[in-house]
């Protein structure tokens, strides 16, 4: 991304470690929570690759497209899990926007106005803003403490560190489509 680089390596340490809990929640005895778990451990993990300052590191040119590839067959399954679920829209969301960034970083030697400009922002990037934020404000209300339920859970089981997990990956996609 093109911020400055000590954001941007903290961008890169809370991704990467949102990707491994995310990958710790892959154990998980339930079976629509692995599925869940292993779509957001790549989020975590691209968005991480993507995060890293383009100082330190700049990606060779086929690397963009290989993300939006990677991306967009993320998000047909996302499109395909949410005929029976809708919560796998917001995953469609997230990957789109992955898509999206991508395609705006192997395209960036400054051509920003062939999206589609209201007062120098994307339009895309403006909306995907505006879902992001809501859905950060969203899911920080949603962590608010409520009654225990009994029993002791395994870390791959723990509801409120997967809306963590999620809450964090919606922090990190609203600076990235920042920094953009």
């Amino acid at each position: 991304m093109h911020g400055p680089a000590s954001p941007g390596w903290l961008l890169v340490a809370l991704c990467a470690a949102t990707g491994a809990y995310c990958l710790l929640r892959m154990r998980s005895s339930v079976a629509e929570q692995r599925r869940s778990a292993g779509g957001e451990a790549l989020m975590g993990f691209g968005m991480a690759a993507m995060a890293v300052p383009a100082a330190v590191f700049s990606p060779p040119t086929w690397a963009w497209p290989l993300y939006a590839a990677i991306f967009g067959a993320a998000a047909l399954r996302a499109l395909w899990a949410a005929r029976t679920n809708a919560r796998h829209l917001h995953h469609l969301v997230g990957t789109a926007a992955m898509v999206y960034m991508a395609v705006v970083m192997a395209t960036s030697a400054g051509h920003h106005a062939a999206h589609g400009t209201t007062s120098g922002v994307p339009l895309v990037t403006g909306a995907l803003l505006l879902y992001f934020t809501g859905y950060v404000l969203l899911s920080g209300v949603r962590l608010l403490p409520v009654a225990a339920g009994g029993g002791t859970l395994g870390w791959g089981d723990r509801p409120e560190l997967a809306k963590a997990c999620r809450l964090s990956m919606g922090i990190a996609m609203v600076a990235m489509l920042i920094t953009l």
